[in-house]
C-alpha cells in the first residue's frame, strides 16, 4: 500500500462508529501499518448522526483533516442512507460497507453507484440483537471490514478485541467476539 487509504464512518452516537474506527486502527497498527482514527461530532447526544475517520498507510501519515474523498465508506445505521449523504465526495471505485439485510446490488442501485464501486452488506443489527440483545452494530461491521484487509487474519481482529475489551463481563465479551466472527462470515460482497 503506497497511498493512504481513507475511511469515513457514518453512524449515530452510541452505535459504536467511534469505537469501531479506533479498534480498526489499532488492529492495523499492530499489523505494522501507520494509522489514524478520530471522530467528528459536536454537542450531539446519543442517536444524533456523527462521523468517524481512519487513515491507513505503509508510510507516515501527514494529513490531519477529515476524510473528504473516502476509499471506503462505512454506514453503521441504514437510516443514514437517506438521512445523510454517504456518497458525498466518494470516488468512482469507493467501497461501501453497509449494515443492512439488503443485498449489495440493492444498495448499489439505491445509492446510484458506478459499476466500479464495491458494496458489502451485513445485517449487523440482527447479529447483535441475536448475540447480546442490543443494537450495537460496530462488532459485526468490524468483522465485515476485516474481509477488506485480506492480508490480516480475522484472528488478529478477534484477539485484539479480546485483549482491548478484557474488562467487559465474559458473557458480553464472548457475544462481541461471536458478532465479529459472524460479520466476517455473513457479509455479502457485490
Amino acid at each position: 500500500m503506497s497511498k493512504v487509504l481513507e475511511i469515513r464512518w457514518h453512524g449515530r452516537g452510541g452505535q459504536g462508529a467511534k469505537t469501531g474506527s479506533a479498534l480498526l486502527s489499532e488492529v492495523l497498527f499492530e499489523a505494522g501499518k501507520y494509522t489514524q482514527a478520530f471522530p467528528e461530532y459536536g454537542a450531539e447526544r446519543q442517536g444524533a448522526p456523527m462521523k468517524a475517520y481512519n487513515r491507513i498507510s505503509d508510510e507516515k501519515i501527514r494529513v490531519r483533516s477529515g476524510v473528504l474523498n473516502p476509499d471506503i465508506v462505512v454506514v453503521i445505521d441504514p437510516t443514514l442512507l437517506d438521512a445523510s449523504n454517504p456518497t458525498e465526495g466518494a470516488k468512482e471505485d469507493t467501497v461501501y460497507v453497509v449494515n443492512t439485510p439488503k443485498k449489495p446490488e440493492e444498495i448499489k442501485q439505491k445509492l446510484k453507484l458506478s459499476e466500479k464501486s464495491k458494496v458489502l452488506t451485513v445485517d449487523a443489527t440482527k447479529i447483535t440483537l441475536e448475540e447480546f440483545g442490543q443494537n450495537r452494530p460496530n462488532a459485526p461491521i468490524l468483522g465485515a471490514l476485516a474481509r477488506l484487509f485480506e492480508e490480516i487474519p480475522i484472528d488478529m481482529f478477534l484477539n485484539h478485541f479480546k485483549h482491548k475489551m478484557a474488562k467487559l463481563p465474559e458473557k458480553v465479551l464472548e457475544a462481541n467476539l461471536r458478532a465479529i466472527k459472524r460479520g466476517y462470515e455473513e457479509v455479502q460482497i457485490g
